[in-house]
């Protein structure tokens, strides 16, 4: 019996304590949690007006600027190619011939959006309360 007793207490003594290792795993996620700085992703503010509103709008009155921006990222504006460059200039120019006027970007679907924010800036730069919305292309 004495063998049995013995081999009891040495298994007793063979036991690991996982209490501390798990005290410090917790306080160590408690400090990462702290102190971790979540951040806010920022996201576009995109006017997507309804397609048969546009289409009756810029169909109605083309007295809106109408933008076309293909797949490969080239914009087009009145039929003619336009660099990024030049947007500024083109819609300050047609912006004051009709302050009332409406920046609508019609976008491939496999457009980049920095094309997009390139043109809202341009368009936000002429006039900060100019309008500037966002259509799908029908190809």
């Amino acid at each position: 019996m004495s063998r049995r007793r013995g081999k009891a207490v040495e298994e007793e003594k063979a036991d690991i304590d996982l209490t501390p290792m798990l005290d410090v795993v917790f306080i160590m996620l408690i400090f990462f949690i702290v102190t971790a700085s979540f951040v806010k992703e920022k996201a576009l503010d995109v006017n997507v007006p309804d397609p048969n509103e546009t289409d009756q709008r810029t169909n109605e009155d083309n007295k809106n600027i109408l933008l076309m921006v293909d797949a490969n990222d080239e914009i087009t504006l009145g039929g003619s190619r336009i660099d990024t460059r030049a947007v500024r200039a083109r819609i300050a120019q047609l912006y004051a011939e009709n302050p009332e006027a409406i920046v609508i970007v019609r976008a491939h679907n496999k457009s980049s959006a920095d094309t997009y924010v390139q043109i809202a800036d341009a368009a936000k730069e002429v006039s900060p309360g100019i309008q500037v919305s966002l259509v799908p292309s029908e190809n």
